[in-house]
């Protein structure tokens, strides 16, 4: 069974797995225990999955275990311990879920956008995550003032 060395919200977990080619989705929440990281669609499509991989937004449901390894991945929990990232603020204010499945991707996804150096309109045009309660007014909304 292959092992992995992988550094996750700062800290080096050993995970030993099945395959190497197991996504690192599955190995967040199944290997790890870090259920904040979501399962949507499985094929890179909705975004719900979305972690940082060196300060990179990726969706992890199509990055393999192997691939992982030797970098920098901080998920949702891994982006303030308290709600204070001002983007988690903005989502807070602006009662932007419903449901909240799609929430924490999203989240990950603006919040690397505003590491890029983006504000206002150009965050919301760059997040192409999907949201099936419909919250875009209000994502639209939230991420304005950033």
């Amino acid at each position: 069974m292959p092992s992995y060395t992988l550094n996750v919200n700062g800290k080096d977990h050993v995970v030993s797995v099945s395959s190497s080619s197991m996504p690192l989705l599955w190995v967040l929440r199944d290997v790890i225990g870090l259920t904040g990281t979501k399962y949507g669609c499985g094929i890179e499509i909705c975004g719900a999955c979305t972690v940082w991989l060196n300060g990179q937004p990726e969706k992890s449901c199509d990055v393999d275990v192997s691939s992982a390894a030797g970098k920098r991945i901080t998920t949702i929990e891994g982006l303030s311990a308290d709600r204070s990232h001002p983007a988690q603020k903005a989502w807070i204010l602006h009662q932007v879920p419903q449901c909240g499945y799609c929430q924490s991707g999203m989240l990950m996804r603006v919040a690397g956008a505003m590491a890029a150096g983006h504000h206002g309109s150009s965050i919301a045009s760059e997040v192409n995550n999907v949201c099936v309660c419909g919250t875009y007014p209000r994502i639209k909304t939230a991420v304005s003032g950033l």
